[in-house]
């Protein structure tokens, strides 16, 4: 079990980051007092991964060792997390400032996109008007096919703007 607190370089850093279940570790921790047996962390990562609480028990059985053998070492060796495994206790170390600066602690300082099905919905729905257009359907026939295309693609092209203005405008 760690007690110092390492110095970590950037790539470490990034290094130590790069997995799921580290980070889902961290933010376990974080979120209830800093300190959990790994069974607890495993139920809770495992439930997150299945979508299901409780979670099957080859997902947890995965996640829990998984955790034991790699990924506690990894943050304990780093001083991120002091592990203990014959308590199969763990616990957040001041260690872990170094790395919150590189984590996304919220929604809102995740990068923002157009939501996949909104932008697949305003297509079907462009590519329906044009179709009923097409049909002489009444009331929208009354608007050329072009002019049903053009405002899906505004529609959709402004999606795309207000993402970038609030991914870039932080």
């Amino acid at each position: 079990m760690s007690t110092t607190v390492p110095s970590l370089a950037e790539s470490e850093v990034y290094d130590i980051l790069r997995n799921d279940r580290r980070r889902s570790v961290i933010h376990c921790l974080r979120a209830t007092g800093g300190t959990r047996t790994v069974g607890d962390l495993a139920d809770t990562i495992a439930a997150s991964e299945a979508d299901e609480s409780p979670p099957p028990r080859n997902v947890r059985q995965s996640v829990y060792v998984s955790l034991h053998q790699t990924h506690l070492p990894k943050l304990d060796e780093a001083g991120i997390v002091a592990f203990d495994p014959a308590a199969n206790e763990v616990r957040l170390l001041d260690g872990v400032e170094e790395v919150e600066a590189y984590l996304t602690t919220s929604t809102a300082d995740a990068p923002t996109r157009p939501a996949p099905r909104l932008v697949l919905g305003l297509a079907v729905l462009g590519v329906s008007l044009v179709a009923v257009s097409l049909l002489d359907v009444p009331l929208v026939s009354a608007v050329r096919p072009v002019h049903w295309a053009l405002v899906v693609l505004v529609a959709i092209a402004a999606l795309a703007l207000l993402a970038i203005v609030r991914t870039h405008g932080r």
